[in-house]
C-alpha cells in the first residue's frame, strides 16, 4: 500500500494502467482501489482473509491485487488454465473466502465451473455462500457484464459497498 500511495503522490497525474477499454492515472487508480479495498471490508473481509482471482490480465485484476493488499487480506492467484479438479483443489488449500473472477476465458466457462463445484451457489444469499466442497468460500465476485449471477456478487457491485465506516478503517489498518 505504501508504495502505490508513493507512487500517486510522485506520479498523480500520469497514466499508471492502460487495457484496451480503460485508462487510470495514478490518481484515478488509487481512488479506484480504496473504492474497491471498502467494499471487500463491506463484504466483512478482515486481514488475513484470502481471496482468490482467476482472471486472465485486466483491470479487475490489477484493482484486486492492490485492494487486498491495502487491506492486508491474501491473494491467491489461480491459473486461468486451471480445470475443475485444480480450481478445487486451490481454493481449499489456500482457503478462500472469496473469489474474484472472470466470467470466462477462451474455453473455459469460469462460472459454470465454479456453479460445478458449489451448485449452492444457485440458492445462496450473496455473501453466505455454504458449498459442501467449498466449505471456506463465502463471496463469488464476477468481472463484467451482469447475466446468471445468482448468488454472485458483481465486480462493480462489490466497488460501491464501502461507506464511510469502511472508508475510515481504511487508515488503521495499515
Amino acid at each position: 500500500p505504501q508504495l502505490l500511495r508513493d507512487a500517486v503522490s510522485r506520479y498523480g497525474p500520469r497514466d499508471a494502467v492502460i487495457f484496451p477499454d480503460a485508462r487510470l492515472s495514478y490518481y484515478d487508480l488509487d481512488r479506484a482501489v480504496d473504492a474497491l479495498a471498502t467494499g471487500f471490508l463491506a463484504l466483512g473481509l478482515e486481514t488475513g482473509d484470502r481471496v482468490g482471482i482467476w482472471s486472465p490480465n485486466r483491470l479487475e485484476w490489477v484493482l484486486t491485487q492492490f485492494a487486498t493488499a491495502r487491506i492486508g487480506v491474501g491473494r491467491g492467484n489461480i491459473n486461468p488454465a486451471d480445470r475443475l479438479s485444480e480450481l478445487e483443489y486451490a481454493l481449499n488449500k489456500v482457503g478462500c473466502k472469496a473469489l474474484v473472477m472472470a466470467r470466462s476465458f477462451k474455453s473455459s466457462e469460469y462460472l459454470k465451473m465454479v456453479r460445478t463445484l458449489a451448485p449452492e451457489l444457485d440458492g445462496a444469499e450473496k455473501g453466505r455462500l455454504q458449498a459442501a466442497r467449498l466449505p471456506q468460500l463465502r463471496h463469488v465476485i464476477v468481472m463484467g457484464e451482469a447475466e446468471d449471477d445468482a448468488g454472485c456478487w458483481r465486480f462493480d457491485e462489490v466497488s460501491s459497498l464501502g461507506g464511510p465506516a469502511q472508508q475510515l478503517r481504511l487508515p488503521k489498518i495499515d
